[in-house]
């Protein structure tokens, strides 16, 4: 035990110390500031609100120009060829022209089904800018419409009915307050921690295979074998490789949240701006509704039972981190110095936990299906979709069930990659094929 606990230390110090986890620590937060900061300085520089003259030769309008927001609108009189040349001196970013005969008589205003209007501009119109235009001309087509025809606004509007799902819950006893928006949260939360495992398993199996890789070709594993077994070598590299990881993900854990708060706060009015352009189309009624839901989802976000979805999580997150870890330990052993022939090697292992997260991905649209409860108790599957499934509270014997069978199977993989590693390890010059690993497995030493 000692000395596995020696090369889980020799290799969780050798990494944390090198120059790329410090720089990959410190520049992943900055690249993140430096990713939010362009982002807002390229949002907001596409929210320039647009001076634009209205000439309305058929008074279509009847002299009322639409609401103002991304884009200010003014009512003309000036000749149509007078403003083709003055627009811009008169401080307009454009000009929108509705011919003559757009109608004969006012009774075609309400029967207008299409209303053609020219833009003119040296400019290019947005996509934003454009939808708002033709919203904004609609909205107060609509409006001229409804006063002509003499319907009461008010009675329209009360005839729109708002539809909303309410959950209920079955269990009389339960004290839970059923909401919808507690599905959007779980999709949140499960879709995350998947997207989380499954990264893990890539990036830190594979550093796992190329620090087993490394010691072969540079012949240092040959030292190191004499004094310890292939087996507490490759579990020590699991464990040591696992805790740089982890190690890694709470530096940012911490980092990121507060740099985003602080990012958050120095852009405010950017920020505040960008919302205000993006509910422009919507309206104020949209707007409002966007808050409440936004409140009702944050309300919804503590409602969760944090304490048994990250005790399962981690259990997940561990198991299923060792088990692929061995076994890209094994395929780091078995290869030769060409670690170009190892890549058939490395897609037998990427395949189920390709498959895996899009099983995942369907898990959280239906996360009760028959699928669901295949994949999320298959052990080569379940360390990514069983942590989508817990935040939709599956019955509590799934979750044991599937958490016994992976940490099983775990140590039989584990049991497996230790078998190829011993021999694996110190063989050269030759190549490895799958065949040849399996009869390694049952090798007598």
């Amino acid at each position: 035990m000692s000395k596995l606990w020696l090369i889980t230390k020799r290799e969780y110090l050798s990494r944390v110390k090198k120059k790329t986890f410090i720089l990959t620590t410190i520049l992943a937060p900055i690249g993140f500031v430096i990713f939010f900061i362009a982002l807002i300085f390229i949002m907001s520089s596409g929210v320039e609100k647009k001076q634009m003259a209205i000439l309305d030769e058929s008074n279509i309008l009847e002299g009322q120009k639409p609401a103002d927001n991304m884009v200010y609108f003014t009512l003309v009189k000036t000749p149509l060829e007078e403003l083709k040349t003055s627009f811009e001196e008169k401080g307009f970013n454009g000009f929108l022209h509705i011919p003559a005969g757009a109608k004969q008589d006012s009774s075609n205003t309400v029967k207008l089904k299409t209303l053609n209007i020219e833009y003119y501009s040296n400019e290019q119109l947005g996509v934003n800018t454009l939808g708002f235009i033709e919203k904004s001309l609609a909205a107060r087509l609509k409006q001229l419409k409804i006063k002509k025809v003499g319907l009461d606004p008010n009675v329209l509007k009360s005839l729109e009915t708002d539809i909303e799902l309410i959950p209920k819950n079955l269990d009389p006893e339960s004290k839970d307050e059923a909401s919808k928006y507690r599905v959007y949260v779980a999709t949140f939360l499960g879709g995350a921690m998947m997207f989380l495992i499954y990264l893990v398993i890539f990036i830190y199996g594979n550093m796992v295979m190329r620090s087993v890789m490394e010691e072969k070709t540079n012949r240092i594993v040959e030292v190191i074998i004499s004094s310890v077994k292939p087996f507490q070598l490759m579990l020590g590299k699991i464990v040591g490789v696992g805790a740089v990881g982890l190690t890694q993900f709470a530096i940012w854990a911490i980092v990121f949240p507060l740099l985003y708060l602080g990012v958050g706060l120095l852009f405010s009015g950017q920020l505040q701006e960008m919302q205000e352009i993006a509910t422009a189309s919507g309206g104020a009624q949209a707007s409002s509704e966007q808050v409440e839901s936004i409140a009702m989802a944050m309300q919804e976000i503590w409602s969760f039972d944090y304490t048994n979805i990250v005790l399962f999580f981690i259990f997940f997150f561990l198991s299923g981190y060792v088990l692929y870890a061995s076994l890209f330990a094994a395929v780091g052993a078995a290869m030769g110095d060409d670690w170009g022939e190892g890549q058939s090697l490395t897609l037998i292992i990427a395949i189920p936990v390709m498959i895996a997260f899009y099983m995942g991905v369907a898990t959280i649209e239906n996360p009760n299906s028959s699928l669901a409860l295949f994949s999320s108790m298959f052990p080569l599957f379940s360390p990514v979709v069983m942590p989508a499934r817990i935040v939709f509270d599956p019955p509590l014997w799934q979750i044991l069930l599937s958490l016994g069978l992976l940490i099983a199977t775990c140590l039989f993989f584990i049991w497996i990659s230790g078998r190829i590693y011993r021999v694996g390890i110190l063989m050269y010059g030759k190549k490895i094929t799958v065949k040849e690993m399996a009869k390694w497995i049952f090798r007598r030493d």
